[in-house]
């Protein structure tokens, strides 16, 4: 039975490194410093909507509707994984007024997310 691969050390938190890798087949071991992707450092959560982003090519819409949460917090589920892999969000992007309209108009957002979206470009 294969268990989650563990990233950080259960006694002090701090990450750990992978040292040893054994093939199941032959028993061939090889030892050294191996180094973790970043995405081994993310959660279920976080890889499941990863893997519904990228199987819905990117398309917040289809992401909103495959799990059921609205714009905003498919955005804020982006923006924290986006800080979980060690990326700085940049600064307040302008808001588009006239994007945001036109994703109303078209149905993309309700006009409470375009709301929303209004009041986060004013912070």
């Amino acid at each position: 039975m294969a268990y989650p691969l563990l990233t950080n050390c259960p006694v002090c938190s701090k990450q750990l490194k992978i040292t040893k890798l054994q093939c199941k087949h032959c028993h061939t071991t090889v030892e050294n410093e191996f180094e973790l992707s970043k995405f081994a450092a993310l959660g279920q959560e976080q890889l499941h909507f990863i893997e519904v982003f990228l199987k819905c090519r990117g398309s917040i819409k289809e992401v909103e509707k495959e799990l059921g949460i609205s714009y905003p917090t498919v955005r804020g589920k982006l923006d924290d994984i986006i800080t979980a892999l060690g990326y700085s969000l940049a600064k307040k992007q302008e808001v588009d007024k006239k994007k945001i309209v036109s994703m109303l108009e078209k149905g993309e957002i309700t006009a409470e997310e375009a709301i929303t979206l209004l009041k986060e470009g004013e912070a």
